[in-house]
């Protein structure tokens, strides 16, 4: 059981603010560049270090092979046409069910600047999210006992209470994307693959938002 102790206490201390702090209301939210970008510097950067200190305090960057390459495009290509026939489908299948409850929606940006904006926060998000959720706690695996399976289990249920904010559609779709996205890890250990899909795929999200 000490084995669980520090993914579960960086686990709360990380996002649990994040799966309980938006309630699925089915409101518009107005994208904010000021408020972006203090997410990026005062939560995501702080955030990110954090998981990185703790990995670095087992192996060093070189160990852990995390410096980017021309391998990482592989699984970035694999993932991000899945992650978007996931989204599109889940998206298509909810029209039919109008008694499910959508979850809170985020309106895309009105600028050029809010764009770019918005694309460091999708980058420095998926990497956070990327780090913790599949690099971080399926590293640890053997450490804690778990299979593949059992720990893609644990990292998928935890990814997707993230995502509980946008309602059971969005804890549906963030669910097969983080199986999907964990078993990409898995298979190729390419951080910077499965982040650079994770961060593309939350922009397509926002420009088909737009059209």
């Amino acid at each position: 059981m000490g084995t669980f102790i520090e993914p579960l206490i960086l686990y709360a201390v990380l996002f649990f603010r994040t799966s309980t702090g938006i309630a699925p209301s089915g409101e518009a939210v107005e994208f904010s560049a000021s408020a972006e970008m203090a997410r990026i510097f005062l939560y995501n950067v702080p955030s990110l270090a954090l998981v990185w200190y703790l990995l670095l305090k087992v192996k060093s960057l070189k160990e852990w092979d995390v410096f980017p390459a021309k391998r990482d495009l592989i699984p970035a290509v694999l993932a991000l046409p899945a992650l978007i026939l996931i989204g599109l489908t889940i998206s298509l299948v909810s029209h039919h069910f109008s008694g499910i409850p959508s979850g809170t929606r985020f309106l895309p940006p009105q600028t050029a600047v809010a764009w770019g904006i918005l694309a460091l926060s999708c980058l420095s998000t998926a990497y956070l999210e990327e780090s913790f959720f599949r690099f971080y706690l399926l590293s640890k695996r053997e450490e804690m006992g778990l299979g593949p399976h059992r720990a893609i289990l644990m990292s998928t249920l935890l990814f997707a209470s993230c995502h509980i904010y946008e309602g059971p559609w969005g804890f549906l779709n963030a669910a097969l994307s983080g199986i999907v996205l964990a078993y990409v890890f898995l298979r190729f250990r390419s951080l910077h693959g499965i982040a650079l899909a994770h961060a593309l795929y939350n922009i397509v999200v926002y420009t088909l938002g737009a059209l």
